[in-house]
């Protein structure tokens, strides 16, 4: 239970790891940094659930994910501006007794996401 993430190259069809992801807590407009951290070697967070099932609260949050960064340290060469430079996924908690799981596929120029288990 609780809340987690992970991350998917498909350019390269690998885990993203090495990619810089900051989760949020948002409020309307206002968003309050939770915690920065650095996808380990299978694309996801290094301490496991970002929230686990007692610390996940029902609310809106926003994940903010590092593309550019992640494919110009890849050695991918890039246009400048990127198309895709950082990519924010907002989503809400409604039910803190289910598993919120919040993949990205990921690409310098596509992405998709969905609730995953």
């Amino acid at each position: 239970m609780g809340l987690s993430t992970h991350v998917l190259d498909t350019m390269h069809g690998c885990p993203a790891a090495g990619m810089a992801v900051e989760l949020y807590t948002t409020d309307g407009e206002q968003a309050t940094l939770v915690k920065r951290f650095t996808l380990n070697h299978d694309g996801r967070n290094p301490d496991g659930p970002l929230y686990d099932n007692a610390s996940l609260k029902v609310g809106t949050y926003r994940l903010v994910f590092d593309v550019k960064g992640y494919f110009a340290a890849r050695g991918v060469a890039l246009p400048e501006p990127n198309f895709l430079n950082r990519v924010a996924l907002d989503f809400g908690v409604a039910h803190t007794d289910q598993h919120y799981h919040v993949p990205l596929l990921v690409s310098p120029w596509s992405y998709s996401t969905y609730r995953g288990s």
